[in-house]
C-alpha cells in the first residue's frame, strides 16, 4: 500500500512539474569546445527558445574524452527537461561506441528535437600540390605514411573514415589527435598538417577566403553552401558516406509533456527567419519539419547506432 502511494505521490509531482515548466532556466550542455558546432547551433536556438518557454536557455560547455563527459553529464542529471544534452555523430554516435562509458546512448536519453545536417569534407592545406581527389590518393601513396592527418580525438567519425580510407585505398597516415576541429583547421590553415576531416561548416569561412582546399564531401549530393567541391563519387574515390547531424535530448525519464513543450520551442526556433538565415550561412541546412518530431530523431539516432557500429567494428578504431 505504501509503495502504491508513493508512486502515485510521484505520478502527481510529475504531472505538477510538467504543468508549470519551466519554472527557472534550462542549461543546454555544449560537449565541444566553444565555438564548436554544436555550442554555435545551440546559442543559435538559446533566444528565440526563450522567447517560447518564458525563461532563459543557458548553453555550458562541458568537454573532454571525445565528448563523452558532457553527454554522461546530461545522462546523470535529473529528469526534468533543464538540463538538456545537444551533440552529434561524434558525441551520440562514434564515442559513445569507441569509449567505455557508463551510459547508453539511445537508451538513457529521452529525444527531443533533430536539428541540422551538413555533408563532412576532406580538406587540406593549400600547399598541397595535388590540385584534385584523385591526385591526392596518387599524393598519399607516393608520401606513404607521411601525410598528417588531423582528427578530433582516435575515436571519432575522422579516425574512422581516415581508417577505412587507407585502408582502401592502401596508403598510411601520421594521425594527430586534438580536442576540436577548430584546432585542425588552424593548424591546417598554418600549414603544420596536412589532412583534415571535418564537418563543412567548420572549414566554410576559410574554404571561401582560400585559406585551404576541400578535395571532396562524403554525400550523395552536393553541399548547398559551397557547390563548386564535388562529392565522393564525382570525385572519383573510395570512401565511406558520412552525413553529419544534430540533435537535441534530455535525460530518460524527462515526462512526455515536458518532451512536448521542449520540442515545440526548438521547432519554433528552427523556424524563426533569422536563425535559418543564420544556418544557411554558416553551411548548415535544417532537417525537413518530419524529421523534427522526438519519435523521428529517436528513430535516426538509434538506426544510426546500429550502422556505425557496425563499420567500427569493422575498422577496429578505439580510444586509447
Amino acid at each position: 500500500m505504501k509503495s502504491f502511494l508513493a508512486a502515485v505521490l510521484v505520478l502527481i509531482a510529475t504531472h505538477a512539474a510538467a504543468d508549470t515548466f519551466p519554472s527557472r532556466p534550462v542549461t543546454i550542455i555544449a560537449p565541444t569546445t566553444a565555438g564548436g558546432p554544436p555550442d554555435t547551433i545551440a546559442r543559435l536556438l538559446a533566444e528565440p527558445m526563450r522567447a517560447k518557454l518564458g525563461q532563459p536557455v543557458v548553453v555550458e560547455n562541458v568537454t573532454g574524452a571525445g565528448s563523452t563527459i558532457g553527454v554522461a553529464r546530461v545522462a546523470r542529471a535529473a529528469p526534468d527537461g533543464y538540463t538538456l544534452s545537444i551533440g552529434h555523430l561524434n558525441s551520440h554516435v562514434f564515442s559513445s561506441l569507441t569509449y567505455s562509458v557508463n551510459y547508453d546512448v539511445v537508451r538513457d536519453f529521452e529525444p527531443i528535437a533533430m536539428l541540422t545536417t551538413a555533408p563532412m569534407a576532406l580538406f587540406g592545406r593549400i600547399g598541397l600540390p595535388a590540385a584534385d581527389a584523385k591526385e591526392l590518393v596518387a599524393w598519399f601513396k607516393a608520401n606513404l605514411g607521411k601525410a598528417s592527418f588531423g582528427t578530433v580525438g582516435v575515436g571519432g567519425p575522422a579516425r574512422v573514415w581516415a581508417t577505412d580510407f587507407q585502408n582502401t585505398v592502401g596508403t598510411k597516415f601520421q594521425f594527430v589527435p586534438y580536442r576540436g576541429a577548430f584546432a585542425i583547421v588552424q593548424d591546417i590553415v598554418g600549414g603544420q598538417i596536412d589532412i583534415g576531416y571535418t564537418e563543412g561548416s567548420n572549414i566554410l569561412t576559410h574554404l571561401k577566403s582560400g585559406k585551404l582546399k576541400a578535395y571532396t564531401i562524403t554525400a550523395d549530393q552536393r553541399w548547398k553552401a559551397a557547390p563548386e567541391i564535388p562529392t565522393i563519387k564525382e570525385a572519383g574515390i573510395p570512401g565511406l558516406q558520412m552525413p553529419f547531424w544534430h540533435g537535441l535530448w534530455a535525460p530518460k525519464g524527462t515526462p512526455p509533456d515536458v518532451i512536448a513543450r521542449l520540442n515545440m520551442a526548438v521547432v519554433s526556433a528552427l523556424a524563426d527567419p533569422a536563425v535559418r538565415a543564420r544556418m544557411v550561412q554558416l553551411g548548415w541546412e535544417i532537417v525537413p519539419s518530419a524529421q523534427q518530431t522526438p519519435q523521428a530523431v529517436g528513430a535516426h539516432h538509434k538506426a544510426e547506432v546500429e550502422k556505425w557500429g557496425k563499420v567500427i567494428a569493422a575498422s577496429g578504431v578505439k580510444a586509447q
